[in-house]
């Protein structure tokens, strides 16, 4: 990143972005995430500093066990997937899509992993284009 930002900058950019995140450690322990009261898939604040494997349905442990250790080895930067989910009173179907990403030092070293998790489903609505202000 170029320049520095102040932590209240920090941590409205991070409350801010369109999705949810969560950072895990080198050795796969919960750091911290954000839009706590809005999260998709919500966690009790008791999971931070706990293992990643205690936030996961048995059924997606071993996909996520394999994503990690490929990218401790360096062979897997980002993996990404999406899955149906119904959201809200109706029920709706949405999309959500997500990603992990390695977090690396500029030497390339594994400090561990970024966990976006996005609600698509207005944005599959897009059509055209619009344009800033209309």
């Amino acid at each position: 990143m170029i320049g520095k930002l102040h932590d209240d900058v920090l941590n409205a950019l991070l409350e801010t972005v369109p999705f949810e995140f969560s950072v895990l450690g080198a050795d796969d322990t919960v750091l911290g995430w954000n839009k706590h009261e809005t999260r998709i898939f919500r966690r009790p604040e008791g999971i931070v500093g706990r293992n990643v494997r205690d936030c996961h349905p048995p059924k997606s442990l071993s996909k996520v066990e394999q994503i990690l250790t490929e990218m401790k080895e360096g062979t897997r930067d980002e993996a990404q997937f999406w899955i149906k989910i119904p959201f809200g009173e109706t029920k709706e179907m949405h999309t959500v899509f997500i990603r992990y990403f390695a977090l690396r030092d500029k030497d390339g070293r594994y400090l561990g992993c970024l966990e976006a998790t996005q609600d698509i489903f207005d944005i599959q609505k897009i059509e055209g284009e619009k344009r800033l202000l209309d």
